[in-house]
């Protein structure tokens, strides 16, 4: 009844969202050329080749050239020149057709001199109003939610976590595990978004896939008895695999870019959300057992946190690996017919 509960619970988080990062966020750049001329770089996420229906949506005032659009790494890349007879400051610019849907778009807005502004929208918030300043507030505000979100939709990174948490079966082990996981992924993170690496992305995710599966085997073994690297020394696995996994978020960071002007802020924002992420989806975890927990009545006494966890681990190793497995498969594919 116990093991049943568990693993109901698990499948339906899963069943969420069984696609890792299924839809990025987009990005509207608008960069001042000279008094009213703009130059729009507008990047629109896309579900396979089929582009989503969101369109810049500038003042009245505004007169737009004809777009020039291309399909790159997912996305339509569009750019074009606008001339503002009045300006953008002050104006009030949105995404038409964010509200009916479920992404983000980060705004930057690059003004003469320098002056810089960069907005993240939402469906509740499609609209922004264009300011003459910069606001180091803003950057740490939107990529610190860009940085949740991403690792909040990315179920490949959400699984590895679980795993490890089935593996480390401890307080301590697991504070020390998730440490070295989070140093080791904000190390590649910021190589690999600085330009200091290059890793063609679509390798990473299937190696990042990889590891899932790695850590679910590890756990099989552990409940055989066979002590490996990872159960001995969990932390050991979740640093060298966190270097890789900082390599798939550098992936994300680079598709939505880096202001100019706070480049050491953004990232460490950026950083930020992620481990914010990684603690809410942690403590989700551990709420769900404890709930669970007190509604099943083991004919001992009710189980303690971790001897939860550990009745659940076979079932819930084989459900990772498996989703992990049709991952390695499918990147490997892409990869091999790129």
């Amino acid at each position: 009844m116990l093991r049943g509960l568990y693993l109901l619970s698990l499948l339906c988080c899963l069943s969420v969202n069984t696609q890792a990062h299924e839809v990025r966020p987009g990005y509207l750049e608008l960069r001042e050329l000279d008094p009213g001329t703009w130059d729009i770089l507008w990047k629109v996420p896309a579900r396979g080749d089929m582009r989503l229906g969101l369109y810049v949506k500038l003042p009245e005032t505004c007169v737009e050239g004809n777009p020039n659009t291309q399909f790159i790494n997912g996305a339509y890349i569009e750019r074009w020149r606008t001339k503002c007879s009045r300006g953008l400051v002050g104006e009030t610019v949105g995404i038409q057709g964010l509200a009916s849907t479920r992404t983000d778009v980060l705004v930057r807005v690059t003004h003469l001199g320098d002056g810089t502004q960069t907005i993240r929208l939402t469906p509740s918030e499609p609209e922004f109003s264009i300011t003459g300043k910069a606001n180091w507030k803003q950057v740490a505000s939107s990529y610190m939610s860009l940085g949740a979100e991403h690792i909040l939709i990315g179920i490949d990174h959400l699984l590895f976590i679980l795993a490890l948490l089935f593996l480390v079966g401890g307080w301590g082990r697991l504070v020390g595990t998730i440490t070295t996981f989070t140093l080791a992924h904000s190390l590649t993170l910021a190589a690999a978004t600085l330009g200091w690496v290059h890793v063609p992305q679509t390798p990473v995710e299937a190696a990042i896939a990889l590891s899932i599966v790695f850590v679910a085997v590890e756990i099989l073994h552990g409940n055989q008895g066979k002590q490996g690297l990872a159960s001995r020394m969990p932390w050991v696995i979740a640093f060298l695999f966190g270097l890789l996994h900082g390599l798939g978020f550098a992936g994300a960071l680079n598709q939505i870019g880096l202001p100019d002007h706070a480049i050491p802020l953004a990232l460490a924002f950026f950083n930020i959300g992620v481990e914010i992420g990684q603690l809410v989806f942690i403590a989700v975890i551990f709420g769900l057992v404890w709930f669970i927990r007190h509604l099943v009545q083991d004919e001992n006494g009710k189980l303690d946190t971790w001897q939860s966890i550990s009745r659940t681990s076979v079932p819930t190793a084989y459900v990772i690996g498996t989703i992990a497995m049709f991952w390695v498969f499918e990147r490997s594919y892409i990869f091999i017919t790129w």
